[in-house]
């Protein structure tokens, strides 16, 4: 009987395809790192060229650009890859890029680490706003058919020590492949990088991956790590004792001051707080571009002056001083969380509530959050009450508002922006702005109706939003680069007749002081003043309050 099976190769296991392309895993990471540096990087690419940094040898830097990025893929695959691994990693990796390029190309997102954590913490209902049929056709066309031809390769097996030496090889050769293409073009490529940082946050998958690596180690360590006390030595001063008074605070959600009708926008898109006539602070600057940032910040002593992330989200915030004074603290949520900015305090959600007559299938509109505010007004000592709405919060900004309250027409009613023209997503935007108002307009009616008791209502969004400037969606741009309409937001404050005469706050005054620029840096301080909390934490120069309060009753009421 012959040695050899007829239709056999000898030497090679019998029932395997050798039509299959048989590669190293090195050079499949190689293939893929190339692949990426082309198809998946497309905000890159723009970014560089809108950039004005290419010069004379254009196609040289380019050149040099695509090689640089290719070495530091390939290097990234490598540390991450290998062996048996290298399949399933690379297919996950080719997908996972794929929806990155697709909403980095939509929407202009910079994967940096506060966008990475805002995406950790989006919720279901969130996510399932983003999936839209434009994208799962991009992920399928760049990511799932590459992934599938990638599964057909197989990986050639070398001996323990020859597979290590080749690793170690390739680990040396890709930075010095990124290095020799970063100095044929050195002039160029240095120019960019130092006059365009944020451009590192556009080249994929290095972005989100670096990215995730920091928002990772830095919430690992923040698990072990308790809160930095602030304000411990807080307290409600002695002419301060008087009758309870609830101030409620409204944060967010993603209003820009440019479409925000008492500043003097085109169209009025505050209708309701116009006849109201609250105080409107008209020159605002927020702490960030994104709620992960703002929120936290805005409610901290430090702020964006100091500003110090790892301090601030590791600290105390404005609620535990208030707390320490005595005041009693609720935040009520339509959104995803506090951010830290309530740990420990009580807390209610509604994201998910059933209540028939604000909420479907598709989440609550921000009504849901003035539930029983009547009753608090009776409640013993003074109170502070935060609602956290989901307000403008995008793509789907038509999903914000009831149908009563869509006055602008045609609105956008597409999460993928660039289907809609920009009067569209104008229109939608302006018509959620509509609710917002409304939903104010009723929390001081509430208030109001109890003359006798004193209440106010302070509101700030947390960043605005970019609607189709100069291509830009959404939020969340690092904030060296953010546009205005990102981080100009609305302010407004409305105080009860009994309010003022407590404190001895001059109106006309505050109206005069509201012309001034202020920023998120201003609320900490701010509430401290009205709620006459005496700590050393106060700063009596950030407080929008301060240099309105009558002389006399000012010395027998300052924190």
């Amino acid at each position: 009987m012959s040695a050899v099976v007829q239709g056999a190769v000898p030497g090679h296991r019998a029932g395997t395809d050798w039509t299959r392309p048989q590669l190293g895993s090195e050079t499949l990471a190689l293939l893929v790192a190339a692949y990426l540096a082309l198809a998946c990087n497309g905000a890159f690419w723009s970014a560089v060229e809108a950039s004005g940094s290419l010069g004379g040898a254009a196609a040289i830097t380019v050149i040099s650009l695509f090689v640089m990025l290719t070495a530091a893929n390939w290097l990234l695959l490598c540390l991450l890859s290998g062996g048996r691994a290298a399949k399933p990693v690379l297919a996950v990796l080719l997908i996972v890029s794929a929806m990155a390029a697709y909403y980095m190309r939509t929407y202009t997102v910079y994967l940096d680490p506060d966008m990475v954590r805002t995406i950790l913490h989006t919720d279901a209902k969130e996510s399932r706003e983003l999936i839209a049929p434009g994208m799962l056709a991009s992920v399928l066309t760049f990511g799932v058919l590459p992934a599938l031809a990638l599964w057909r390769v197989r990986i050639r097996r070398r001996p323990p020590g020859r597979a290590l030496l080749i690793r170690a090889a390739v680990l040396i050769a890709a930075p010095a492949l990124l290095a020799v293409a970063a100095l044929v073009s050195f002039q160029d490529v240095a120019a960019l990088l130092r006059n365009h940082r944020e451009i590192r946050h556009l080249a994929t998958p290095g972005n989100y991956l670096v990215s995730l690596a920091r928002v990772l180690a830095e919430d690992g360590a923040a698990k072990n790590r308790s809160r930095e006390p602030v304000g411990t030595d807080a307290r409600v001063v002695a002419a301060a004792k008087r009758e309870p008074r609830l101030l409620v605070i409204v944060v967010g959600e993603t209003a820009r001051a440019q479409n925000w009708g008492l500043g003097g926008y085109a169209r009025q898109t505050t209708p309701e707080l116009a006849r109201i006539a609250p105080i409107n602070f008209g020159e605002v600057t927020s702490c960030g571009t994104s709620t992960e940032v703002s929120l936290p910040c805005m409610f901290s002593p430090y702020g964006r002056r100091d500003y110090d992330k790892d301090r601030i989200r590791h600290s105390e915030s404005l609620l535990h001083v208030l707390d320490h004074a005595g005041i009693a603290t609720l935040w009520r949520d339509n959104q995803t969380g506090c951010k830290g900015v309530c740990d420990g305090l009580p807390f209610e959600s509604y994201e998910h509530a059933d209540d028939p007559a604000f909420c479907d299938a598709e989440g609550c509109h921000d009504e849901v959050l003035l539930q029983g505010l009547e009753h608090r007004l009776d409640g013993p000592g003074d109170q502070v009450l935060v609602l956290h709405p989901i307000g403008n919060h995008g793509p789907s900004y038509y999903r914000r508002y009831p149908a009563g309250f869509e006055r602008y027409t045609p609105a956008c009613r597409d999460a993928e922006l660039g289907h809609c023209s920009r009067e569209a997503i104008v229109n939608a935007y302006d018509n959620a702005l509509l609710y917002t108002d409304h939903v104010l307009a009723r929390a001081i009616g509430v208030l109001a109706a109890r003359p006798d008791r004193a209440s106010a209502l302070i509101y700030v969004s947390d960043h605005g939003e970019s609607l189709g400037e100069n291509g830009l969606y959404l939020h969340g741009v690092p904030y060296a680069i953010a546009p205005r309409t990102q981080t100009h937001v609305p302010m407004i404050a409305w105080l009860s007749p009994a309010w003022l005469a407590q404190g001895g706050l001059d109106l006309a005054c505050l109206r005069e002081r509201a012309h001034q620029p202020a920023s998120h840096d201003n609320l900490f301080h701010s509430v401290l003043g009205l709620l006459e909390v005496s700590t050393s934490v106060y700063d009596a120069r950030l407080d929008l309050f301060a240099g309105c309060r009558r002389p006399a009753l000012a010395a027998a009421a300052a924190p």
